[in-house]
């Protein structure tokens, strides 16, 4: 089919990534005006040592954890979130004395030497509130102080509040906040700067930005969008941020970058993949991942650091990275380089050149900016797939995948992509991903929470502002009035916005290893920012909850 219909003029108001020569001819035109050097930056190879890590409590609490996980006489959360009331080995003593042999004996033990977190539910807000209105009185409820740094169990503690995505996650977690960023005002600087230099200490101190702070996550990243975040700082001159954070900043891309990140498809193309740091089952997840292991026929070792690696990915999980889409013992997530990944780490060494541009350090602008100008170039020679769509790359079959989904709309939200294959996106996703709700993240329903009918809302923002900015203005609102509907549709029914939908009912999403979140912190800061974008739709924001939900139907 052709082409969705493409504006005649580009969207001016975005901040654009310069190109690498740009780049280079102005970091070459500093080299000779000022020194080079002004800011301390350290490279790949000399990064600090990362702090010693805390032990996570299936290491604190060998035996106890694993029975007490595999039991399931407390929820898996709650489980890696209790308090201990006493030190470990006394703890270990005790149960080793006490030797608990039924689930019951194990459930008092529990409830007499730890302390777990009260259960996850709806935050307490008056009904009538208007869904723009709800938004802005939940900011408080996710609200967090800054830890006191005392706690005995498994959270890291941050030195500045913060915002949790509600529900379970009681934490931060770190490819959220960016998108719950987006939905709050100058009101709410000081937060948006407190959240960025929690992230930055996360970095100095354990070398990376950990899953979420806890200290299961350590292991782990998420997608890196720090820079971004940081971005939202300064957004009339994103540079001037930038320049503030190189050393977090070159810390973290050397994190992407090197070590088992790192992927050699040839002896010219070099990208980068997700990982798993440990090879034993998620503490968070652990009887979800035994489970798994049991059905497996492979070494466990492997299928734990593919699930792993599929948790930092943020897609957990995704037929993307199963060889079987129907079964996820079959899930190869460190044998796939993804698109998504690496339009990110394009964006970010453009961020470090232009930051260095902005500090008067010539020579790192030069360097970011070529590694920029290498990505974009081995991204457009390995993974162009069906009809030239950029898409991810198999390491085993040494092709790209066949799996349709919406990370193959990062490459607009970046710009990596041609004129030609952003065309070819938009088809893609007019044909496959576009449904009555919002955008699809895979065409296939598998069960897993990062296939159809879920759509979410980091990926909404992401296919409508890479769609803006190669023109599709027509789609790209397209898509914004579908997931405004539908936020606003289970709104009026539920007087609650969750973590995912369904993007063929207009109702809360499904699948995944727990049940559906609500609170919540992306959805919450992508709504608002699609209504700010688009002042025609802003009518969504004025939804009520329904006394009669059957009424909300009525909602298109």
């Amino acid at each position: 089919m052709p082409s969705p219909k493409k504006s005649s003029i580009r969207w001016a108001d975005r901040p654009k990534l310069p190109g690498a020569a740009a780049i280079r001819f102005a970091a070459a035109a500093l080299a000779f005006a000022v020194p080079t050097a002004c800011v301390a930056v350290p490279s790949a190879g000399d990064q600090p040592a990362a702090v010693e890590q805390i032990a996570p409590p299936s290491l604190r609490y060998p035996g106890l954890f694993q029975r007490v996980a595999l039991s399931g006489v407390v929820d898996p959360k709650d489980w890696v979130d209790a308090e201990p009331r006493a030190p470990d080995a006394e703890i270990l003593a005790a149960f080793a004395e006490d030797a608990p042999d039924t689930d019951e004996a194990l459930a008092e033990f529990v409830g007499r030497w730890f302390d777990l977190p009260e259960p996850a539910g709806s935050v307490d807000l008056p009904d009538d509130l208007t869904l723009t209105e709800h938004i802005d009185a939940l900011w408080p409820h996710l609200t967090r102080s800054a830890d006191p740094g005392t706690a005995r169990g498994s959270l890291l503690p941050l030195p500045h509040p913060y915002i949790v995505p509600g529900g379970r996650f009681r934490e931060v977690y770190y490819w959220d906040a960016y998108f719950t960023l987006l939905g709050l005002g100058p009101e709410h600087d000081d937060i948006k700067q407190d959240m960025v230099d929690n992230f930055a200490s996360l970095i100095r101190e354990t070398g990376h930005i950990p899953n979420a702070n806890r200290s299961y996550y350590l292991s782990r990243s998420q997608p890196p969008f720090f820079f971004m975040m940081i971005s939202l700082l300064s957004p009339d001159d994103p540079a001037a941020a930038w320049a503030r954070y190189l050393p977090e900043l070159r810390a973290e891309h050397a994190y992407w970058t090197t070590g088992p990140h790192r992927v050699v498809l040839s002896d010219d193309i070099v990208l980068s993949r997700y990982w798993g740091g440990r090879t034993v089952p998620r503490d968070e997840s652990y009887i979800q991942d035994h489970t798994t292991a049991d059905e497996a026929d492979r070494p466990d070792a492997d299928l734990y650091r593919d699930l792993r690696a599929g948790a930092e990915s943020g897609w957990d999980f995704s037929s993307r990275w199963l060889e079987d889409p129907d079964d996820l013992s079959t899930i190869r997530t460190t044998r796939i380089v993804p698109v998504d990944l690496n339009a990110l780490l394009y964006g970010l060494e453009h961020a470090i050149a232009e930051g260095c541009l902005r500090a008067a350090d010539a020579a790192c602008a030069m360097d970011y900016g070529q590694r920029a100008s290498e990505r974009r170039s081995d991204m457009l020679e390995a993974l162009p797939g069906r009809s030239d769509l950029l898409m991810d790359f198999d390491l085993d079959t040494g092709k790209t995948t066949a799996r349709v989904s919406a990370a193959s709309l990062y490459p607009l939200f970046f710009g990596v992509a041609t004129e030609e294959q952003a065309a070819i996106a938009a088809d893609m996703v007019d044909d496959e991903l576009l449904a009555p709700g919002g955008l699809l993240t895979t065409p296939l329903t598998t069960g897993q929470q990062w296939d159809a009918p879920n759509g979410w809302a980091p990926l909404q923002w992401i296919a409508i502002e890479g769609l803006r900015r190669y023109g599709y203005d027509d789609l790209a609102h397209d898509i914004a009035q579908r997931w405004l509907a539908t936020v606003a549709r289970s709104y009026c029914e539920t007087g609650k916005l969750v973590e995912k939908y369904d993007m063929l009912e207009h109702r809360p999403g499904g699948g995944g290893e727990y049940p559906t979140q609500d609170g919540f912190g992306w959805t919450n800061g992508v709504t608002i920012a699609l209504i700010e974008a688009y002042p025609d739709l802003s009518f969504y924001g004025e939804t009520h909850p329904a006394e009669d939900p059957e009424s909300c139907v009525a909602i298109k």
